[in-house]
């Protein structure tokens, strides 16, 4: 007979897999769109020329996808290989799961209608994104990021003046739609193993790492940040629906370990970390892990 923990946590990566698998789909969806009916021209007239303006465009860009922090690195990947510069397109992979309006409506419901909680996730993670957009725009400039890719750095409008001058092949569209899905199941082949190993890993530490040894940690205004962080990153929630579970902690923990709890879990989880580690370079994402944990904390006692 199976143990009790062990049918536990099958049941917990099943969930995680059936939560997330709809929004990689549409993400390898789009990211197969961008490749075949996104050129580099379009790229360089729609980005900003200079660096401020690109940062904060991705940031803002990030408000019009309504995508799971899965479901946007191959997205994110899809961008930088059509020439958007790192310090643009990873400002948008960390807004784009966050202060989208169902993601923020959500954070509105699970907290009884009430405004600040929204206002204060949104606001963090906008501060959060664009900070380090300006830090990746010096400490990556002109480096290549992408794993197994040239680097489109040589693409991107900001450090190429005849970007907009590349010519493309002519293709017919139906060319184009049959590429859409091809890009979109290597895509989804590229990313899904993953997703599955994260999802696995994400559910044996739901299972086994008992909450309590946590909440008993986190009594300090650091620490209870820290905790609530951690419990993001294991938890690997969907981030439409993670409001609902941090909604439960508000008797427990602070306002501030909360929203922490709320922009750091959309950022950072065990998933999507595996799934950038498989899309770019492993300096990008350890210093992603680092600066994004520095910022949402320091962020998260000004609440």
């Amino acid at each position: 007979m199976l143990d009790k923990s062990f049918l536990q946590m099958n049941t917990v990566f099943i969930s995680i897999l059936i939560e997330a698998l709809p929004f990689v789909l549409i993400g390898v969806l789009i990211a197969g769109f961008i490749q075949m009916f996104v050129t580099e021209e379009m790229v360089a007239r729609i980005m900003p020329k200079n660096k401020i303006g690109a940062v904060l465009f991705g940031a803002v860009l990030g408000a019009i996808f309504p995508a799971c922090e899965c479901g946007i690195v191959p997205i994110t990947r899809k961008l930088i290989e059509k020439g958007v510069p790192v310090f643009a397109a990873i400002p948008f992979m960390l807004t784009g799961p966050i202060i989208n309006p169902v993601v923020l409506f959500s954070t509105y419901v699970a907290f009884g209608n009430r405004w600040e909680v929204m206002i204060y996730r949104g606001s963090l993670a906008m501060i959060v994104a664009v900070l380090l957009g300006f830090i990746l725009a010096v400490q990556f400039k002109n480096v290549n990021v992408l794993k197994n890719e040239l680097s489109a750095v040589s693409r991107s409008p900001l450090n190429n003046e005849t970007a907009a001058t590349v010519s493309t092949p002519k293709i017919s569209f139906y060319n184009k739609l049959k590429g859409t899905f091809v890009h979109a199941v290597e895509e989804f082949f590229s990313v899904g193993k993953y997703l599955v190993i994260g999802a696995l890993i994400a559910a044996s530490m739901q299972t086994y790492v008992k909450t309590s040894t946590l909440l008993e940690i986190g009594q300090g205004e650091v620490s209870s940040s820290l905790v609530m962080m951690g419990l993001a990153f294991i938890l690997s929630l969907c981030s439409e629906a993670d409001a609902f579970i941090a909604s439960s902690f508000q008797s427990t923990f602070t306002i501030g370990s909360i929203v922490a709890f709320l922009v750091y879990g959309p950022m950072l989880d065990v998933k999507n970390v595996l799934m950038m580690l498989a899309a770019f370079k492993k300096k990008l994402v350890v210093s992603l892990v680092v600066y994004i944990t520095i910022l949402v904390l320091l962020g998260s006692l000004f609440l």
